[in-house]
This record gives structure tokens, sequence and C-alpha cells, in this order.
């Protein structure tokens, strides 16, 4: 039914390991003449079914999604989101109730959909797909969803034209995949306002950054809550202004909020008045964080250190680890006595020994003592499968700086 990719000897051992990356190295053969997204089986060398994913020309040649043989049907997408949708039954981010509304579905590889990103915001599911595999299954997933959420569903929005390999993007547009109504449009309804922990958002899934809202720092968004009473605070990098209105909700004497895009800056003062209305506690920069931070003669108490991605691939890393010394050596010196960093990295390819010891460099060369109070990682609906590490992307350290 399906083309057959067949390991050299001894390649297979990482696959009855549960590791659902397969790369090109491994092929000893193939048969068939697979292309990028199809549907293949893998075999041992002796002809052994091990696995089932969708196949790729390049280093990672196949992405597992299956270890048992099956017909990759409706039926068998369903039961993978019924998995998912009850583990976040579990960890209480369900279906629009409660104080948090809005949670990551499925998380790639995390979930057994390597490739594929669905975010929920009451209601309305972002669907971004970054393998064109993943992107076509997409009407399977779409049904399965539907059956899942019922009459709750309101809109699946396809925003994978960003996302998706060059070739491939270039030949879709980010579009309305389901709406419960055929009547109503979304883009008048936009911004989505949602809810965590009792804090109110604004979501612009259509133009806004990755699929609207920064989730995987929810849990961390909570635990600065703890620290910033009565503090200054500088949340850098801030996009719509999450650690903000924590940091205003907790108490903070005043926050800044600094992203070099000015769409940001509106977004977070929207949030700000959306939760608190006018307030003099609250200033917003639209300014470029590393020249904000030497140009400006403020100290904070607390300062949230949470840059892009620095680094896309391995021959990126070592000018990623530099660009988060500099940043950090710049935060440490923004520090008053006794202050608080929450410092991150969600560049995948540098990982948490290596950022670990890019911090302790920075403190170093600013010449300060520095405790780790915290070691931080993405929330519990970005889950991360115990035999693909590489799944844990989210770094981050709360330190306190004397």
């Amino acid at each position: 039914m399906y083309a057959k990719i067949i390991l050299q000897a001894g390649k297979e051992i990482a696959v009855k390991r549960l590791h659902p990356w397969i790369f090109s190295g491994a092929i000893a053969r193939t048969e068939g003449n697979p292309t990028d997204g199809d549907i293949v089986e893998v075999f041992d060398k002796k002809n052994n079914y091990l696995a089932t994913g969708h196949f790729y020309k390049g280093s990672i040649a196949v992405k597992i999604f299956s270890y048992v043989s099956t017909e990759i049907n409706e039926q068998f997408w369903l039961e993978k989101l019924e998995i998912a949708y009850n583990l976040r039954q579990t960890i209480s981010y369900q279906g629009g109730v409660g104080v948090v509304n809005c949670y990551r579905l499925i998380h790639g590889e995390g979930d057994g959909f390597p490739g594929l990103i669905l975010d929920f915001y009451k209601g309305v599911i972002v669907f971004q797909a970054h393998t064109i595999g993943m992107w076509r299954e997409k009407e399977k997933i779409v049904a399965g969803l539907k059956q899942i959420y019922g009459e709750s569903l309101l809109a699946i929005y396809d925003k994978s034209s960003e996302t998706l390999p060059a070739e491939f993007s270039k030949t879709i547009e980010n579009s309305y995949i389901f709406t419960h109504s055929p009547t109503h449009s979304f883009t008048h309804s936009i911004p989505h306002e949602v809810l965590e922990n009792g804090n109110k958002f604004l979501i612009d899934w259509e133009t806004g950054q990755k699929t609207g809202f920064f989730l995987d720092q929810r849990d961390n968004r909570a635990l600065l809550g703890q620290y910033a009473k009565g503090k200054k605070v500088l949340n850098s990098f801030c996009y719509s202004g999450g650690f903000s209105v924590y940091a205003l909700k907790a108490g903070a004497e005043l926050v800044h909020s600094v992203d070099v895009s000015k769409k940001a800056i509106e977004l977070v003062n929207q949030n700000v008045a959306l939760n608190f209305g006018e307030t003099d506690k609250h200033e917003a920069y639209a300014e470029d964080v590393m020249n904000y931070l030497k140009r400006n003669d403020q100290y904070y108490d607390l300062i949230i250190l949470d840059p892009p991605a620095y680094a896309k691939n391995i021959a990126k890393r070592h000018n990623a680890v530099q660009g988060y010394k500099r940043l950090n050596v710049e935060g440490i010196k923004r520090l008053a006595k006794g202050g608080i960093l929450f410092t991150f990295s969600c560049s995948q390819v540098v990982d948490r020994e290596l950022f670990y010891h890019t911090i302790v460099s920075a403190a170093l060369e600013v010449g300060r003592q520095v405790r780790v109070l915290h070691q931080l990682t993405q929330g519990a609906d970005h889950p991360v499968s115990l035999f693909h590490p590489e799944g844990s992307y989210l770094k981050g350290l709360v330190l306190y700086v004397e």
C-alpha cells in the first residue's frame, strides 16, 4: 500500500527505542518512489515492520507517527486526537470553561504528530503545519476535531504558509478551513478575547506572531506573579504583553514593555487596558531591546529576557550563543541589587546545558554574584516525548542577582 524504507543493519535500534526521526544515512534502500510528504512504511534489514511515517528528501528522511502497521485514515487520526485532548483534560486545559480557555492541543512529536501544531483559542483552532506530510492530512484531522469538539468548535484557521518549506508555502494561502457558521466572518471579530489564569488577552491568529500567542509561557508567567509585587519590572521582547499583564495583576509598582514591533506594542497596550483600564503603572516602547538596555539608565527589580529563537539550525548556534550572552550581560547590568532575572531561550539547537553555561559567562563578565532560583521549561500542554528529548525546546532560568 505504501512505499517501503529498508534500514541498514543496526539502524533499527533507534526506531525500536521509539525515536520518531529516521535520518537519511540510516537507509539502505527504498522500494517505490516516495516524494516529500508521502506515507511510507519502515522495515529493518530482515524485512520486519518497524514504523509508519512521512517521507522527506532531506537529513531527516522519515518522521514517524505510528509504530503499528495500520491504514492511515480518519479513524487513525481521530484516536490520536482523542488521546491528546484527554491529556489536556487531565492537566485542566479543557474546552473553553474556567479560568483557562486557550491551550496547545497538538505539540508535534510530543503528541505523535511530527510537524503539526494545533492551538485552541476559546473555540477557534489554529492549524499550523511545518511539514507537507502533515498539511496533506488536514482534511482527516479536521474531521476528527469536529467530532471531538462538536458544536463548541467555532472555526479552524490554517496558518501554514509561513511554516511549510518554501517550495510548498508559496503554493498555499492562510485561510479558514472550517467555520461553524458559513455566514460568520472571523476577520471582523479579531482580536479574539481569551482567558489565561483569569487574565484577559486579545488574540490575532491571522496577523499575529506564531499562532497568535505564546502559550508555552503560561506556567512561567504565573511564577512571575509570585515575584512581581511592589517591583519595577521590565518585560523585553514583550510581544502582546503576557508577562506584563501578570506583573501588573500581581501588584508591580511599574511595568515597562519593550518590543521592536509597533504592532506588538499596540497589542500590549490593548491587553493592559483590557485588564486594568487606564493605568499609569505601565509604559510601552517600540524599540530594539539591546538599544533600550544600553541607552536606558533605569534600574529594575525584575527583568524578563524572552527573545525569539536566535538559531534555527546548528550552523547558527555559535552566533546564537554570543547573542544570548550579550543580551544577558546588558540585562544583568540593568538589575538593581537583589533583582530577579527571568531569562529564556527557545532555540532548539541551544540545549539546556549550553544555555546555562552561556548565562554563567554573562554573569562572570558583569562580575556579580548570581543564584539560580528556578529552572524553567514549556507548559504541560507542550508535552515532550520521553523518547524525543529534542522536543524540550524552551529553556529558562530564574536568577537572583546580588
